[in-house]
């Protein structure tokens, strides 16, 4: 573990933890770093949402009626 880590408690739902130790072993991790992964990958994932709200906030918006009767208009439904 690197210097810079900070140590934190965080408890796991059982089945989780099994899964995690069993990942872990498998992949010849440590639990740390194979939730440290799955967390900057979720984190990843967050910041890809943002950016992709960002480029979408000049797009107009309709509501949920317009646009099913868009879809009617246009034989979808």
């Amino acid at each position: 573990m690197s210097e810079l880590s900070k140590r934190s408690t965080v408890y796991f739902d059982e089945n989780i933890h099994k899964a995690l130790r069993i990942k872990a072993a498998t992949t010849q991790q440590s639990v740390s770093e194979v939730v440290n992964e799955a967390v900057r990958v979720a984190l990843s994932e967050d910041q890809q949402d943002l950016k992709a709200f960002s480029d979408r906030l000049a797009e107009e918006t309709i509501t949920y009626e317009q646009l099913l009767d868009d879809l009617k208009a246009h034989g979808k439904i």
